[in-house]
C-alpha cells in the first residue's frame, strides 16, 4: 500500500481539525448560504478549498460564494485574476467589489485597523445583498491566540474571537472554520499545494502590535511546546474563584 505523500498528509491533518471546529462550533446548517472573505492569502485561501469540499456532502446541505473587497485608497492592489481563477477551479461563484474610506475621519485607529474595519463592513452589506446568512472569515489559530494575547496586554481585557458570532445589527453569523488549526500547518500546505501567491505584500501588515504578539506566542512555545494549546483550552476553562472579583469600572478609576 502506498504511503501518502506529504501533501496528503497536511490535508488530512487539517481537515480532521476543520471537521473538528465545524462541529464543536456549530457552524453549519441544512441550507446555509455562506459568502466567503477571500483576501488572498494562504488563510482564505485554504478556507476557501475545504468549504468547497464540504459543499459537495449533502447532509447539512451548504452553498458558496466568495467575494473579495478592493478599497481603492490602500496601496495593497490583489490580483483579482489570481483569485477568480482559483475560485473557479474551485466550483465558486466569485465576486470583486471596489470600495473606499476616509482615514482622517479617525485619526486614533491605525491604517490597518481602518481597512479591516471597512473590508467588513463591505463584506456584511455584500452578504445581505446576495442572500447569504453566514459569512466565513480565515482566521486560524494563532490570530485567536495573538489577538487574546493583545488585548490582555492592552486592552486590559481578557476576550479574543468568537469562533461562531451572530451579528447585532445584521442578519448575519460569522464562522471561523480554522479556529483550530495551526498557522504553520496552513504554511506547509500552501507550499505543497503551490497555492497562488499575490506579488505585491500589504504595506501595513507589519504595522501593528500583532507582529509583536507573534514573536512571544512563539517565545511561549519555546518555554513550553504545548503553550498554544494550554493558552487556546484556558479561553473555556475559566476558573472564577481563583480570580479578583469584578468591581465597578468607576470605583477602579478613582482608586488610581
Amino acid at each position: 500500500m502506498p504511503q501518502p505523500t506529504p501533501e496528503q498528509q497536511i490535508r488530512k491533518k487539517i481537515e480532521r481539525r476543520f471537521k473538528k471546529a465545524l462541529t464543536d462550533y456549530r457552524m453549519l446548517d441544512d441550507g446555509d448560504r455562506i459568502l466567503v472573505a477571500l483576501s488572498g492569502g494562504k488563510d482564505s485561501l485554504a478556507l476557501l478549498e475545504f468549504l468547497s469540499a464540504r459543499s459537495r456532502i449533502l447532509k447539512p446541505r451548504i452553498s458558496l460564494v466568495a467575494a473579495h473587497i478592493r478599497l481603492r485608497n490602500i496601496e495593497y492592489l490583489s490580483d483579482a485574476n489570481i483569485l477568480k481563477e482559483f475560485c473557479s477551479r474551485n466550483g465558486v461563484e466569485f465576486h470583486l467589489v471596489e470600495s473606499e474610506f476616509d482615514a482622517s475621519t479617525d485619526t486614533r485607529k491605525s491604517p490597518c485597523f481602518l481597512c479591516s474595519w471597512n473590508r467588513r463592513k463591505a463584506l456584511f452589506t455584500l452578504a445581505q445583498e446576495l442572500g447569504c446568512n453566514k459569512l466565513a472569515l480565515g482566521h486560524n489559530m494563532d490570530d485567536f491566540l495573538e489577538t487574546m494575547l493583545m488585548n490582555i496586554t492592552f486592552q486590559g481585557a481578557f476576550s479574543a474571537m468568537a469562533p461562531t458570532m451572530q451579528m447585532r445589527k445584521f442578519p448575519l453569523t460569522v464562522i471561523r472554520p480554522l479556529c483550530l488549526t495551526d498557522e504553520k500547518d496552513i504554511e506547509t500546505l500552501a507550499s505543497l499545494s503551490h497555492y497562488p501567491q499575490q506579488v505585491k505584500r500589504c504595506p501595513y501588515e507589519r504595522d501593528s502590535n500583532r507582529e509583536q504578539m507573534k514573536q512571544l506566542l512563539q517565545h511561549l512555545e519555546k518555554l513550553n511546546p504545548e503553550a498554544r494549546y494550554n493558552l487556546w483550552g484556558s479561553m473555556s476553562n475559566i476558573q472564577c474563584e481563583l480570580l479578583p472579583p469584578q468591581i465597578e469600572k468607576t470605583q477602579n478609576k478613582t482608586e488610581k
